[in-house]
């Protein structure tokens, strides 16, 4: 697997190499032709800034949470590795940790309106005495949940049997001093149910002697507390939420406002954006997506409906209403079509690691940013331009207006995205990288691997033109199959400090590593 390092080091010599993608592991694999109930479907992937946790939501309202294993599985010194029969698992190993239903669905009176349980965002939040924190959110509300590990504690080495022991204090003919294996509440494996005698006697020769019960700790079990509930704050649909690198606050955003709240305090939020217009017949754009810079706790970055991403500064004033810097290509008015606005609406952005880009995903494309140049993306990468001539069916049948996430690898060198018939891309933007890789959410991802393009994109050290990469004009995959647009995948997490990536496929979560 290439580490962070070793890939920088590539980037300074050249072009990263391609990453060949293996499959590493499924959680949640369906048997073919098994039914999915909507409640299962997962709505949301986020790793931890270790990469040690993996936490999903789905639609029924549950966060899964998942550990690595690997790492403590090979821990040790240098000399103990090197010594070793066997060679230690070279991809992240995740298990099954615990659950937790987080939301309920609810109903709004006033309003008459349901609300879903469905998980929109999880984010992760920094640990505390080796617990874990995380915000979880559905469309109206918003929770901060604490999962530490609890000890079972047992009561064991009773003077008398428990299990035969009468409600009324008497026991039967027989009192046990010996110590029997123990369960939960002070029984004992070996129960023997004889409650005919009533009358108590001692055994032959007496009780030998008394001694205290213990309270032993035994195995650790998980347990997930709701520490706050952060509500009434949003008229419209929660979007985003994203932590702030301060550790102490983080915001939530809808379609028209977004609101500042501190971790300790769920009574009151702070609103810093607001594009809710006085007539509502005035309305141009809405807010997609929202994110805090991840390393100046001043900054964050919003996206709306129109294709443009905001930059603002949170030391300008309480409410943002203007922008330090505006993100938007301009397409010629000659092109401009029916379907323009509603393909250029962005569904998701994220910030590299080091804060120096932005990534966005519009229906069609990813576009790579540089935050010190607003006027082009440094790279835009083309997803799926082979639909364009399919707009109108896809309109038609609301696929248009699927909103698929993206995300950078931990060193910056590559991105990824979703796509249909549970398909997702990776792309190199390395200077001089021509990596444009399909894969398949299946045990077998490398079976639709399209051939690398020969013409090479623009790098981020090359600022001249804007390369674009992957076009592919059918409207079929690289097998010749017809795209499913039923089968799609929306979310997808990378790995913060390896090249491995968890993409969700209904309710099925899939691991990858190279």
């Amino acid at each position: 697997m290439n580490g962070i390092g070793g890939e920088e080091v590539t980037a300074r010599a050249g072009p990263a190499r391609p990453l060949e993608w293996k499959f590493a592991q499924v959680f949640g694999e369906r048997a073919f032709g098994e039914e999915v109930q909507e409640v299962d479907i997962i709505s949301a992937i986020e790793f931890d800034k270790t990469g040690d946790h993996l936490a999903t939501g789905d639609r029924g309202g549950r966060v899964v949470l998942f550990n690595r294993t690997d790492t403590r599985d090979h821990g040790g010194n240098r000399r103990d590795l090197e010594t070793a029969d066997y060679s230690p698992s070279r991809h992240p190993e995740f298990h099954y940790k615990t659950e937790f239903q987080s939301h309920e669905p609810e109903f709004d009176y006033l309003k008459s309106l349901e609300i879903e349980e469905k998980i929109n965002k999880i984010r992760w939040c920094q640990t505390a005495n080796s617990a874990l924190f995380l915000l979880s959110t559905n469309d109206k509300t918003i929770k901060f949940w604490k999962v530490q590990e609890k000890k079972v504690k047992k009561v064991c080495d009773m003077n008398v049997d428990p299990s035969k022991a009468l409600g009324n204090g008497i026991v039967c003919s027989s009192i046990s001093t010996s110590s029997k294996p123990c369960i939960a509440n002070g029984g004992c494996v070996n129960r023997t149910f004889n409650y005919l005698s009533t009358d108590f006697s001692f055994p032959p020769g007496g009780i030998p002697f008394l001694h205290l019960p213990r309270v032993m700790s035994h195995e650790t079990s998980s347990v997930a507390r709701c520490r706050r509930i952060y509500a009434h704050a949003h008229d419209y649909h929660i979007n985003s939420i994203s932590n702030n690198s301060d550790g102490e606050t983080f915001i939530s955003a809808d379609d028209l406002r977004i609101n500042l709240w501190n971790l300790e305090i769920s009574s009151q939020s702070f609103n810093i954006v607001d594009v809710k217009p006085a007539n509502m017949e005035d309305l141009t754009e809405v807010i997609t997506s929202a994110e805090f810079h991840p390393s100046h706790c001043n900054m964050l970055a919003y996206s709306s409906s129109k294709g443009s991403i905001r930059l603002i500064d949170l030391r300008q004033s309480a409410l943002c209403d203007t922008h330090c810097k505006l993100f938007e290509e301009l397409e010629a008015p000659t092109s401009r079509s029916f379907f323009t606005e509603i393909i250029a609406s962005i569904s998701d952005i994220k910030f590299s690691k080091d804060g120096r880009h932005l990534l966005s995903r519009d229906y069609m494309t990813l576009k790579l940013w540089d935050i010190n140049m607003e006027s082009v993306p440094v790279a835009t990468f083309q997803v799926h331009e082979h639909l364009r001539p399919k707009l109108c069916d896809l309109y038609e049948n609301d696929s248009i207006f699927d909103k698929f996430e993206c995300c950078l690898s931990g060193d910056g060198l590559r991105v990824a995205t979703g796509s249909y018939s549970n398909l997702f891309r990776v792309f190199g933007c390395s200077e001089g990288s021509t990596e444009a890789t399909t894969l398949e959410a299946n045990k077998n991802p490398m079976m639709r691997q399209v051939q690398t393009p020969s013409r090479p994109s623009r790098s981020l050290g090359s600022l001249s033109r804007v390369g674009r990469r992957g076009t592919d004009s059918s409207g079929a995959d690289t097998n010749g199959n017809a795209f499913d647009f039923m089968t799609k995948l929306l979310h997808l997490a990378w790995h913060p400090t390896e090249n491995s990536l968890a993409c969700a496929t209904s309710n099925s979560l899939y691991m990858y590593y190279a």
